[in-house]
């Protein structure tokens, strides 16, 4: 039995850095920084046939060199590894030497605590037409503004340097999977482009070692690799992965058998130092490329990847530039505006600008504001539950959605991708963008899914797939992917509100200290000057009186003297409710419990006797208890009591009716009477000081009650509206809170 469980990421942990072998159409020497020979290649006599492979190791670099180098002075390869102040050899490489008559190129590099000489055959003659042909075509490519025409151009190019049968541009996803979007083959080879192969077929340790060494030549997958002889006390662990000539994975072999190809070359593209693809390069039948020639295609691939930097950068720059704009704006909206709702849903530049998206919603102070192509209402509301349940960070996003919110395949269609920052999660304050479900289907070049074998020793192993014919595979609940820039982009939209939020908080909060402060003050000004107005009305009073008594005052003039005794006593009425109105605010305030029914039929009894209304039938239902002050509550039913008698009594079968009832945890109380009634455009200042409506001239009142009652209900954390209609009468409903 296997001892590893058997997945296709198995493929991840195979050691191809180390294979302690390498390919042999060379031969490889190692030596330490001592540069005493430590490792050699078992095919070394078969380049050099003075070499006894054995016999020199443990030799120094310098001893041995006359063995494998005939044309270059003496402690030549000694002085290059031991004086050297780096391990990076590419100014130097390749140097040039003969072995037995035959030209070779040495490519050296470091490993660690080694230095490794890779001895490879030189069989190139036309890099000069080679390198002219390139110093024209290389511009030609940077100019390219199409991508899939400046692909196609440099698979052309890598072709005419290599001669293989086929090359390839091949891209990696994000996922790993890579996809051929461009080839350049001969005529009788079916076709590569446009198929896919999954990130097995090139597992991560490889794609790593791509990043770091850009070309990779598999000469001949019949070869039988050589060994390294070292010592046997030393480690045989030895890191070749800058070597030219390192062994191949027997499975990456056999795969390559499956396809039929007998020779593959490959060019790292490279994006801000991630692997963006390959130059890969295909030939049926064994063929070797030197070294120069490896390295003019692996220049080719420097200039393509400069290339799709370049374009790439640009195109982020435009995206950025154009976030940056929408994003300024609204942060100007949200400096100007007093509602952040509207700053960020209400003007042209809203939050769909500041990313790519089809759909977005605000979810701030328990209000959903949708914008474009959104899920539903309740489906929102459950994802936003989710998002607080799950996201433990303050934002989130996927470009597929139902795989890790299985409710969200209900919604694909318009959010299979969603990108979300979170304003408050004790609130439930969201900003969330939407991108739609984007279907399409992946060819594969055969099943996608390796398939298991079970070696002698009854070991199961992965295997390269037999077969590559097309295999579709219809993909959905995916969308565009996010960019770093809408990432970005979403995250200063959020410090940006979560900044504004602030400085609205503190201004309010200086706010409500100035107003608080002026509140104060208006009510000390108002008790004072009502009560040292007193005073002299009541004065003027008493002289009017006086001067009545005379016996030489005209008539006229005794009534001129009663209307200013009138008006004095109206003013002093005036002033006694503005009195009692800044005396609420300072009134001590204790809920105790108060029996409603008592109170209710107290003021109806005063009442009958001031307005003198026999007429008017009052019906009292359930009075449920109350828990407040008791004078002030006092005041709100007299008030209300009072005025439904005065407003009907001139009614055909006056009736006022009032009724209470116990609704959860409060009391909702109704005072309704079918007097004169309030017209509707004169409902929102009934409340307010001193307001009195134009159907009420010729009744006795100053304006100030209703005012009273609100300012009492608002100290009793309570609530109080009317409705009403012109000649039909009008309720008041007062909700308590219960304790």
């Amino acid at each position: 039995m296997s001892s590893l469980p058997i997945s296709h990421n198995n493929c991840d942990l195979e050691p191809i850095h180390i294979p302690g072998k390498i390919q042999p159409h060379g031969f490889l020497i190692i030596v330490d920084h001592n540069g005493l020979l430590q490792f050699i290649s078992d095919n070394a006599k078969v380049f050099a046939s003075k070499n006894n492979d054995t016999f020199l190791l443990g030799k120094s670099i310098a001893d041995i060199e006359n063995i494998f180098v005939i044309n270059l002075p003496a402690g030549y390869f000694s002085a290059l590894i031991l004086n050297s102040k780096s391990e990076n050899f590419d100014d130097i490489n390749p140097v040039k030497i003969k072995l037995d008559e035959h030209d070779m190129h040495v490519i050296l590099s470091a490993s660690s605590n080694y230095y490794l000489l890779e001895f490879e055959p030189m069989v190139s003659t036309q890099y000069a037409s080679i390198n002219k042909r390139l110093s024209s075509a290389i511009p030609q490519m940077l100019a390219e503004k199409n991508l899939i025409k400046l692909l196609e151009n440099t698979a052309t190019e890598v072709r005419n340097i290599i001669g293989y049968d086929r090359v390839m541009i091949y891209r990696f996803e994000k996922s790993g999977h890579g996809e051929v979007i461009a080839e350049v083959k001969n005529d009788d080879l079916e076709p590569f482009l446009g198929l896919h192969y999954p990130a097995t077929d090139i597992p991560k340790q490889a794609r790593d070692l791509y990043k770091i060494s850009l070309t990779r030549l598999i000469n001949d997958v019949d070869a039988i690799a050589a060994d390294l002889i070292t010592y046997k006390n030393l480690a045989t662990q030895l890191d070749l992965s800058f070597s030219q000539l390192r062994a191949v994975s027997p499975i990456h072999i056999q795969y390559l058998k499956n396809m039929g190809v007998a020779s593959s070359f490959s060019v790292s593209i490279l994006y801000n130092d991630e692997l963006w693809g390959l130059i890969a390069c295909h030939n049926y039948t064994p063929k070797f490329i030197d070294f120069e020639l490896r390295e003019v295609a692996k220049l080719v691939g420097q200039v393509l990847s400069a290339a799709i930097t370049f374009r790439q950068e640009e195109a982020d720059q435009q995206q950025s530039h154009g976030f940056h704009i929408n994003f300024d704006k609204l942060s100007k909206y949200l400096q100007g505006d007093n509602s952040i709702e509207d700053a960020l849903t209400k003007r042209l530049e809203n939050i769909m600008q500041v990313v790519n998206a089809s759909g977005a919603v605000l979810c701030f102070e328990n209000k959903l504001v949708t914008l474009g192509n959104t899920p539903t209402d309740a489906e929102i509301h459950n994802l936003i539950k989710w998002l607080s349940e799950e996201n433990k960070h303050g934002h989130f996003y996927s470009s597929s959605l139902p795989a890790e919110y299985p409710a969200g395949e209900v919604f694909k269609n318009v959010g299979a991708g969603i990108l979300s920052i979170t304003l408050s999660k004790e609130l439930n304050e969201y900003v969330i963008w939407f991108k739609p479900e984007i279907l399409h289907e992946i060819i594969w070049a055969g099943n996608p899914t390796k398939t298991l074998t079970v070696s002698g020793n009854n070991v199961l192993t992965l295997a390269p797939r037999l077969s590559f014919a097309a295999w579709a595979e219809q993909v959905s609940g995916t969308s565009e992917s996010w960019t770093i820039d809408e990432i970005k982009s979403a995250l200063r939209l959020k410090d940006e509100i979560l900044s504004t939020l602030h400085v609205k908080a503190s201004a309010t909060r200086l706010l409500n200290e100035r107003l608080k402060q002026a509140y104060e003050e208006l009510d000390t000004f108002s008790f004072t000057v009502s009560h040292d107005l007193k005073t002299p009305i009541t004065a003027i009073k008493a002289y009017s009186q006086l001067l009545e008594l005379e016996s030489d005052i005209a008539s006229d003039s005794k009534m001129i003297l009663q209307r200013i005794g009138n008006r004095a006593d109206k003013m002093n009425l005036m002033i006694n409710a503005v009195l009692e109105y800044s005396r609420i605010s300072r009134h001590p305030f204790q809920y105790n419990y108060i029996n409603t029914e008592i109170i209710i039929k107290e003021i109806i009894e005063d009442l009958s006797h001031v307005f003198n209304a026999c007429n008017v039938k009052i019906k009292i239902g359930e009075t449920p208890a109350l828990q407040g002050d008791p004078v002030m509550l006092w005041q709100v039913f007299h008030n209300l009591i009072g005025n439904a008698v005065k407003y009907s009594q001139n009614s055909n079968s006056p009736l006022v009716q009032i009724e209470g009832k116990i609704s959860g945890t409060q009391v909702l109380y109704t005072i309704k009477d079918n007097g004169i009634g309030i017209a509707e455009n004169d409902l929102d200042n009934i409340f307010l000081l001193f307001s009195r409506m134009e159907n009420v001239k010729d009744i006795e009142g100053t304006g100030i009650g209703l005012a009273i009652v609100k300012k009492i209900m608002q100290k009793h954390n309570a609530r109080i509206w009317a409705e009403s209609e012109l000649g039909k009468g009008s309720t008041f409903f007062l909700t308590f809170n219960r304790k």
